[in-house]
């Protein structure tokens, strides 16, 4: 396994990714960023790593080095470098390609990308969430399996990605993270209509995410799924439909939009025959 960690960048996924591994007995040697106070949130969580002036220090220092800058910078960064043919370098980035590391590629270096599926908005929250956290990687040959080893390491998932399918991979994710979130956001909106606070909204729906993820785990997407889509009941909707436009037309809409898409797993579960839920589509288009 490549020995010799060195970071490019300590924002919030650098910093949740040394810390990992540090405690899987990793060494992470060097560190340069721009920023005073990642730093300083840096060192407190890998504060053996040399802190270093430049992308070019890092690369000298480290045997991999992570580009964990904004996506618009890898490029830039990785082609300000004169990378060696022994070193290896990878970004997180989720949707960029890896070609965005081809200058690296071109002076003899190994590149990949190494992309925790997880939310970073706090480095301790996220390093608790990564055991069990798949990894999408991309790499070849003696990176491929050193980045596998590496994840493994830190007790993630490895799953290896082909080529040119990073952005569609990359926005699955935002079905369980940022969209969930809004999703969430929606539903506390609601019960601000009758005076709970957004506390009192996630406390009590949170119970509910839990015992959907568990449904859904246990029996899969269709089987997992209940409600009113599922059981066919139209009355319900319309109710719904009803207290949403009175409440936003906007609220409304998404209602209909992910109700439309509830309809297919509802007849894959086996609970919504076919003429019903043309009944449904019916009602939520012509409602619009």
């Amino acid at each position: 396994m490549l020995s010799r960690i060195g970071f490019v960048g300590a924002g919030r996924v650098a910093q949740t990714l040394a810390a990992a591994f540090v405690q899987a007995n990793c060494q992470v040697v060097a560190v340069s960023t721009r920023s005073a106070s990642n730093l300083a949130e840096f060192r407190t969580r890998c504060p053996d790593a040399i802190v270093v002036d430049s992308a070019q220090e890092v690369a000298d220092q480290a045997s991999i080095v992570f580009l964990t800058v904004s996506d618009d910078a890898i490029g830039p960064v990785c082609a300000s470098v004169r990378w060696r043919s022994d070193v290896a370098v990878v970004h997180c980035s989720g949707a960029t390609e890896v070609a965005a590391l081809d200058a690296a590629r071109a002076a003899g270096a190994q590149v990949g990308g190494f992309h925790p599926m997880q939310m970073f908005a706090n480095p301790d929250v996220a390093l608790a969430g990564l055991p069990g956290c798949t990894v999408g990687i991309e790499a070849e040959g003696d990176l491929l399996r050193n980045l596998q080893s590496l994840a493994q390491s830190i007790k993630c998932v490895p799953f290896s990605l082909p080529a040119d399918v990073r952005p569609l991979y990359h926005a699955s994710a935002y079905y369980v993270g940022p969209f969930l979130i809004t999703l969430l956001k929606e539903g506390a909106n609601l019960w601000s209509r009758f005076g709970a606070t957004e506390r009192q909204a996630l406390d009590a729906m949170t119970p509910l995410l839990q015992g959907t993820v568990a449904a859904v785990l246990d029996g899969g997407l269709a089987k997992g799924m209940g409600g009113c889509v599922a059981r066919g009941d139209i009355g319900t909707i319309e109710k719904h439909l009803r207290a949403l436009e009175d409440f936003d037309s906007a609220a409304a809409n998404l209602y209909r939009e992910l109700a439309t898409r509830n309809i297919p797993l509802a007849i894959e579960r086996g609970t919504l025959a076919p003429p019903r839920a043309d009944d449904i589509a019916a009602l939520l288009q012509n409602s619009n």
